[in-house]
């Protein structure tokens, strides 16, 4: 798609009110960064979660500030949180709550359990047995959980922010495809640059290091976010590129990479078009425009599709990875 501007574009969203409706993103990252040292992906994953509701599965080895993005998240929201350390002992009523007699009323009353806040920290997910992960996905899924027969919906928002190590595998339950595809994104989280990480030293070596930021958003102003969201253009012709850049992954051969084929067992699902869409409405919101450019859906696809697609062990024992194959089919697969 050729450059243009939002006055050649039919967008339900003017200039002033996108600029006003988002003016708290750039806040938000700073607030962020008053604690984390780049990661600049990872704020932008999360912002994004915020605008869309997606869950987000934050990947990467210990000591990278997974889990203090998260709380640092929460205090710039305002909004509940609470962390749970997955093991492999946990069990459904740990995350869920459960049902309490009381022996002189002779009644049973629910104790809710930590699934029941805004933003849930799911800490080393992939440490839970299945009866657990089982809980979560209804969770993630329906927004709601089942306690003693009683359906109890959770709070809104409702956001799950996992995180998982890539490099530790015993004492692990690798996640079952259907609730890797329940997140929305999946964020990589990278080693700092030396300079970074100078400034990581700096910050942190002390007693008292900060690891608390100050509020700059309600949840109400999410809650309008959201709505202008929705309002964003997506141009026909990219919704095309969008489903385009999916069916590729089912069908590389359709786009000329047939050589791609013995590295991939399975391809996206709909629901990556689906996020893909929300997602790059999303990203365009927090660069203040009204409507979706093909940048939007290339900075966004990596996180969308990386956990959709399911290798084969050829593409392992060859080291080739599912950012290496979304790199391919982005660079292929044309734009409009």
């Amino acid at each position: 798609m050729p450059d243009v501007t939002s006055s050649q574009v039919n967008t339900d969203v003017s200039p002033e009110e996108i600029k006003d409706a988002s003016s708290w993103v750039s806040d938000l990252q700073a607030s962020l960064g008053e604690v984390l040292v780049g990661q600049e992906a990872l704020g932008r994953d999360l912002t994004i979660a915020l605008l869309t509701g997606g869950h987000v599965l934050l990947e990467g080895v210990p000591g990278l500030a997974k889990s203090l993005a998260v709380s640092c998240l929460a205090d710039a929201v305002q909004a509940t949180f609470s962390r749970l350390q997955f093991t492999p002992d946990l069990l459904p009523s740990d995350l869920v709550g459960t049902e309490v007699y009381d022996a002189r009323e002779h009644t049973f009353s629910v104790r809710q359990g930590p699934i029941f806040a805004n933003f849930v920290l799911a800490d080393e997910i992939n440490r839970a047995p299945a009866k657990v992960q089982s809980a979560l996905l209804e969770a993630m899924q329906e927004r709601h959980v089942s306690i003693g027969g009683e359906t109890m919906k959770l709070p809104h928002p409702f956001l799950v922010l996992a995180t998982q190590n890539p490099i530790e595998q015993d004492g692990t339950y690798p996640l079952p495809e259907a609730q890797l595809d329940r997140f929305a994104l999946k964020t990589v989280v990278g080693y700092p640059s030396a300079a970074e990480e100078l400034e990581i030293m700096d910050r942190m070596s002390r007693t008292a290091p900060k690891t608390h930021v100050r509020q700059v958003v309600s949840l109400d102003v999410i809650e309008k976010s959201r709505s202008i969201v929705d309002r964003i253009h997506l141009d026909d012709r990219l919704g095309r590129y969008i489903v385009d850049l999916v069916q590729a992954t089912r069908d590389p051969a359709s786009v000329g990479l047939g050589e791609l084929a013995p590295y991939l067992q399975y391809g996206a699902s709909p629901r990556a078009s689906i996020w893909l869409a929300l997602t790059s409405r999303a990203n365009a919101f927090m660069e203040h425009r009204g409507y979706v450019t093909p940048a939007d859906v290339k900075a966004i696809a990596p996180a969308v599709l990386r956990h959709r697609l399911l290798t084969t062990y050829e593409a392992e024992a060859e080291g080739v990875t599912s950012d290496d194959l979304v790199a391919r089919f982005l660079e292929t697969v044309p734009v409009p």
